[in-house]
């Protein structure tokens, strides 16, 4: 046992846990993450401590016995009146005394959250305003568009029909941009049981082809995420949206060292999503090490339309923020130089 007790010169909280799930051993910094002493903890029943339903003090019995290699969960402290967030890691032990080993820190409180509650009515009242003004100038374009048909029908010189052609291209391409602004209400979710990682896949087949020479993307996955009801195009185009606009930051920053994209799944547990609770959710995260974003951006980053970035149509992450909150999930982000993490998260409950 002694062996143990050089986790005490760990800044994170190491519990060592027999096959039943019971401490054997934690460290200082356990102890006080978890605010009771060694002699409390020594023997006690991790799930105990835990806002633990049947389903969750069974999945983490089965990470102990080693059913899921490396499992990294969020868990939530009790007493439920002063519960807090943690993430832990658990990492099954082979020839030790204990059966797993598991790491704990405090889970950090995304940023994004206030931001979200305070955004949410503006966020919606603007796409609305866009809707209506979409609706009111696609009108028009059509008769623009038909007019220059029907001059360039009319014309005699060859080298005028550039002009013509100046006036149908930009009409499709304002036509294309407001397709988008509508299109997400156009229809109703196509649901269907999808693995969220068929999703994942088919995201970094693409962003792999497109940035493949540019930047190094990588994939880090829970195997044992659930099956989810969704709506597969959506899902891939929200995903999409936001892989690629990682990808494009790192591509234009100028002094990032090895460039890496790394789409990440795990379960969350106990998550709010807007003005709602949910006991278990999927999380999909976008991970760059890129600049992150720039202060003028960071209270208005989902806003429809804004943009950083010169060839940009600000409608990306927007897009993709709604799609999400289509299926009931919240869309959330966390940045700073060298990190930035867009986290898209789905209810596994209706």
């Amino acid at each position: 046992m002694n062996q143990a007790y050089s986790f005490d010169l760990l800044d994170s909280g190491v519990l060592l846990i027999e096959e039943t799930g019971r401490i054997q051993y934690a460290n200082l910094s356990a102890q006080e993450l978890l605010g009771l002493s060694a002699r409390q903890l020594d023997q006690a029943a991790l799930t105990d401590l835990l806002d633990c339903d049947t389903e969750l003090r069974q999945r983490l019995l089965e990470a102990f016995a080693g059913h899921y290699g490396v499992l990294r969960q969020t868990l939530v402290l009790r007493p439920a009146a002063a519960s807090r967030a943690i993430d832990a890691t658990v990492v099954p032990l082979e020839g030790q005394p204990w059966a797993a080993l598991v790491e704990l820190r405090r889970a950090p409180q995304p940023e994004y959250f206030g931001r979200t509650q305070a955004l949410n009515k503006e966020l919606d009242a603007q796409r609305e305003s866009l809707r209506n003004l979409a609706h009111e100038i696609k009108n028009p374009l059509g008769g623009i568009r038909g007019a220059a048909q029907l001059l360039e029908a009319e014309l005699y010189d060859d080298r005028l029909y550039e002009y013509t052609g100046v006036i149908m291209d930009e009409v499709d391409r304002l036509r294309a941009l407001i397709d988008l602004l509508v299109g997400p209400q156009s229809q109703s979710l196509q649901l269907s049981p999808l693995n969220i990682h068929e999703v994942c896949e088919r995201v970094y087949t693409l962003v792999q082809a497109e940035f493949a020479h540019q930047i190094k993307v990588t994939r880090d996955y829970d195997a044992s995420v659930p099956e989810l009801q969704g709506d597969m195009a959506r899902l891939v185009q929200a995903l999409l949206n936001i892989a690629r606009n990682g990808a494009q930051a790192l591509v234009e920053a100028q002094d990032v060292q090895q460039p890496t994209l790394t789409l990440r799944t795990r379960v969350g547990r106990h998550l709010v999503l807007g003005d709602r609770s949910v006991r278990m959710g999927v999380v999909v995260s976008v991970i760059d090490n890129g600049p992150g974003v720039s202060d003028s951006l960071r209270d208005r980053i989902f806003l429809p339309l804004l943009t950083g970035r010169a060839q940009g149509t600000g409608l990306g992450l927007s897009m993709a923020q709604e799609l999400v909150h289509q299926h009931g999930g919240a869309l959330e982000y966390d940045s700073r130089p060298g990190c930035t993490e867009f986290r898209l998260i789905l209810p596994l409950e209706a």
